[in-house]
């Protein structure tokens, strides 16, 4: 470890940041670093702008993964190196608005049927059935599953937030055959990562990743289908069930309602019941056209 990286680490810690997110915001800057072959303490603005342009331009990432990049950059320069930032030269990009990709119940239904091996059909029904994040569920504990109140705790999920998610009476079914299948009972991890499932680490998040798209694929549904998509339909399905956007917040772990507010757009249930303006208008059968 150099001793940049060492100090970045450092202030990120102490800030209490995420895993997920002290992994990321290292790796931009080390790939800032590699891109001009300099240790990024000798770099300025300008390369920063070079560097950006480069990854819209040459990368083609999305505004969004850019501003990620950028971020990760700031925190470096501001935090660790105690440097000036000046947004006027380096602004963020403005974030791109996509509605997420929503699959209908039946294509739900697919998706995990075609789960292969148990652990991924396990894994994918957890992920619909909770709304968890990827690196949520690989991070929970045997101890986490609470039957007697039929709700998962979240620990540290993120934001550093606890929360207690949904334990459906078929979730609760999967994970005891989880538990059966394990020839080594875990003491910790509910999910134990290595191919005998075994280790003292849980799983990845890249393997519910993996097991998402690889079950996709096998469904023949969208590439835009990953993990993240079941939390989508997690929560426009509770919507379309009548759930109110408060307990669908909570569930979720948004600390905004607005963020919730996105299942609106989603929901078939709220969209068909808007009455269209154009029924309401009494035309006549025919265009002058046609007449």
């Amino acid at each position: 470890m150099t001793h940049l990286r060492k100090m970045m680490l450092e202030e990120l810690q102490r800030r209490n940041y995420a895993e997920t997110i002290i992994d990321c915001y290292l790796r931009a800057v080390e790939d800032f670093s590699r891109h001009f072959h300099t240790s990024p303490d000798r770099l300025g603005p300008r390369h920063i702008r070079e560097y950006q342009a480069a990854l819209f331009h040459d990368r083609k990432f999305s505004p969004n993964t850019v501003a990620q990049h950028l971020a990760a950059l700031r925190f470096f320069y501001t935090k660790t190196l105690k440097r000036t930032w000046s947004i006027t030269e380096t602004p963020y990009p403005k974030k791109a608005f996509h509605l997420p990709t929503i699959l209908s119940q039946e294509e739900v239904t697919r998706l995990i049927n075609a789960a292969r091996p148990p652990l991924h059909r396990t894994l994918l029904m957890a992920l619909y059935a909770t709304g968890l994040r990827r690196a949520e569920l690989a991070r929970l504990k045997v101890s986490d599953v609470d039957s007697q109140r039929m709700v998962i705790h979240v620990q540290g999920g993120k934001g550093r937030k606890d929360r207690d998610v949904l334990l459906s009476a078929k979730l609760l079914d999967e994970l005891r055959q989880h538990w059966q299948r394990l020839r080594r009972k875990p003491s910790v991890w509910l999910f134990p990562g290595k191919r005998n499932h075994a280790s003292d680490h849980p799983i990845t998040p890249k393997v519910i990743y993996l097991a998402c798209k690889r079950a996709a694929r096998r469904a023949g549904l969208p590439d835009g289908v990953h993990p993240h998509t079941l939390r989508h339909c997690f929560a426009t399905h509770l919507l379309e069930a009548g759930a109110d956007l408060r307990t669908i917040q909570m569930l979720l772990g948004h600390s905004d309602l607005e963020e919730t507010t996105i299942y609106l757009h989603l929901s078939q249930r709220h969209l068909n019941a808007t009455a269209s303006l154009l029924d309401s208008l009494k035309l006549k059968d025919e265009s002058p056209q046609d007449q």
